[in-house]
């Protein structure tokens, strides 16, 4: 694939999402930053049901400290592993107060110093929280990436780097929110919407569904 398909692929996904943004709900970097761990293997929908109730009472280091983990599990419990979930939350707090302030860091080596965190999810905050230009790799973008032929790759941080590396200028900072939405609504797994699929002619998935 050369850069000018790879651009008007973007080109297109940009006009069909004109506003790629994260569908978890949150208000605040540390909001982020605690929806984005409860998330693993979980839906944002399952998410943000929890924290709907969670947020209003406790949406800082302080509160949830104050909470404890017993009873952050109350409000986490209908989210899968949210025993491992709560202790890491917990362990987050309390290590954001110790070294950062209470604030959330801009820097990927910092994030993925905190519990709960890895590269994946050090992506999302710098990239949604900060309007950093990285590419979080999940599922979405690894099937799309390799289907497509945007960056074919045999695991998640080869992908990375390779979108890293030929995404165009212009697109990278909303690059991982319109390749997401374009994997969770149009080319979805069992069953890709071709049909109705902007880039279907420039794809190079050689097992397009026409009907």
């Amino acid at each position: 694939m050369n850069n000018s398909i790879r651009l008007a692929i973007f080109d297109r996904l940009a006009a069909a999402i004109p506003e790629p943004t994260t569908e978890l709900n949150y208000s605040t970097p540390f909001e982020l930053l605690v929806a984005v761990v409860l998330s693993a293997q979980a839906t944002d929908k399952g998410v943000n049901k929890a924290t709907e109730k969670l947020f209003p009472v406790a949406n800082t280091p302080q509160t949830i400290l104050a909470l404890g983990e017993d009873g952050l599990k109350e409000y986490i419990k209908t989210i899968g592993l949210f025993n491992s979930k709560a202790a890491n939350i917990i362990k987050l707090c309390e290590a954001l107060l110790s070294r950062h302030h209470g604030q959330v860091p801009q820097s990927r080596e910092a994030l993925e110093a905190l519990a709960g965190v890895g590269r994946k999810t050090a992506n999302v905050i710098l990239n949604t929280a900060f309007d950093q230009p990285t590419i979080a790799v999940d599922t979405h973008i690894f099937r799309v990436a390799n289907r497509t032929g945007l960056a074919p790759g045999k695991n998640v941080l080869e992908v990375e780097k390779k979108l890293d590396k030929t995404v165009p200028k212009q697109h990278k900072k909303d690059a991982h929110h319109l390749l997401i939405l374009h994997g969770r609504y149009v080319c979805v797994a069992r069953k890709p919407r071709c049909p109705s699929c902007c880039i279907a002619d420039l794809c190079e998935f050689k097992e397009k569904t026409w009907q």
